[in-house]
């Protein structure tokens, strides 16, 4: 589905065409790389995990404003695929294999590397705390030393 306020560009945005909605969703979240982390943040001043992730999927009109916007929320709110995908969201847990034991979501770019804002917690609110915890937004292989929950895709009916 195309945001209304792109309706004069539709064609730009299908399949075929030198952009479509997943293109631009992955050009978005490159365009955040490098940009502080901030807990439960949502804006330029410094993003959370789910806070980046609600930005790009907003700005290219695959949920909506309101509703639970956590990570535990997105996993729930979008069908769970095998396999990741440019604009599949991938998620982590602690340990356990329950949407509950969700910690962390992060965008993917491709089939192997994500964008995702990490390296802070609760006591990282500014951006004296985010150089101090070394928390920005980072591009890193899906495959590392954590338990993986699964994915999902937000663009599947635009595949």
């Amino acid at each position: 589905m195309i945001p209304s306020f792109f309706s004069s560009w539709k064609g730009i945005f299908q399949r075929g065409n030198s952009v479509n909605i997943i293109d631009l969703a992955v050009q978005y979240a490159w365009s955040m790389l490098h940009g502080w982390y901030k807990w439960d943040g949502d804006d330029p001043s410094g993003r959370d995990c789910s806070g980046m992730i609600v930005e790009i999927l907003q700005a290219v009109g695959k949920l909506p404003r309101s509703g639970d916007l956590s990570s535990r929320g997105l996993a729930a709110k979008f069908p769970k695929v095998d396999f990741p995908a440019a604009g599949c969201l991938v998620f982590w847990t602690g340990g356990g294999d329950k949407i509950e034991d969700i910690q962390h979501v992060e965008f993917c770019i491709d089939a192997v590397h994500t964008i995702g804002a990490s390296g802070g917690g609760s006591k990282t609110l500014t951006v004296e705390d985010a150089i101090r915890d070394n928390a920005f937004i980072k591009m890193r292989p899906i495959e590392r030393d954590r338990k993986r929950w699964g994915y999902v895709d937000p663009f599947k009916e635009d595949r």
